[in-house]
């Protein structure tokens, strides 16, 4: 039975996200009419509005709904901000970003992502977002910015992310040790020290180089 994808969106805003505290009015309309099935993989399109993470190549997932509604809020992102996604994925969340920003670069280390993201943000018209193939651990994008939305876990988050801040910027990031990870807000209050505001529980795939070293106790 082919499956009313208009019915289905409506259904995820209104029946997961909503529900899941996210009230912001651009956040919710964002959500509702980008199409989230056209970037979500072929195999698991009839799944696309589902509160579930997909799962992407290179053991990578797809954040369920509910979090990238969480993630877009908390970053409260105004129509002049410039914005550094840090794990592009399918290109859904980017795709969000730039909707809601006047600028997003976008990088991932996975090229086949970078690749099919790019095709996919074309086919919206959406012209405010650059991506590229780049290492978050090494990366140096030469500036800085309003938000950054890291969509990877992370053990602690690196002094150089919080350094891509501009004052007054924020930062979403999930960190701590799986399956128990904590999704934080941090902002950048023109001093040294940044009290992180904790929001959620989730749990998403790490960062590569990110994950917690394991100890062997004899």
């Amino acid at each position: 039975m082919p499956i009313d994808f208009e019915l289905a969106r409506h259904a995820m805003v209104e029946q997961q996200v909503r529900p899941w505290e996210v009230l912001d009015p651009r956040v919710l309309d964002t959500l509702a009419t980008l199409r989230r099935e056209d970037f979500v993989p072929s195999r698991h399109r009839r799944l696309a509005f589902t509160d579930m993470a997909l799962p992407l190549e290179h053991g990578e997932s797809m954040m369920k709904p509910v979090v990238e509604g969480r993630l877009l809020q908390a970053l409260d992102i105004s129509p002049e901000d410039e914005v550094l996604e840090i794990g592009t994925g399918s290109g859904f969340l980017t795709a969000c970003l730039a909707r809601l920003a006047r600028d997003v670069h976008s990088i991932d280390i996975h090229a086949d992502f970078v690749e099919r993201a790019r095709d996919r943000l074309a086919a919206t018209g959406l012209a405010n977002v650059r991506v590229e193939v780049a290492d978050a651990l090494g990366f140096a994008p030469g500036r800085q910015f309003d938000a950054v939305a890291v969509t990877g876990a992370v053990t602690a988050v690196p002094a150089a992310f919080l350094a891509w801040l501009k004052p007054g910027g924020r930062l979403f990031a999930v960190r701590g040790h799986a399956p128990a990870l904590e999704a934080v807000l941090l902002r950048h209050n023109g001093g040294v020290a940044m009290a992180p505001e904790s929001l959620f529980e989730t749990d998403l795939p790490y960062l590569r180089g990110a994950a917690p070293v394991e100890r062997f106790v004899l």
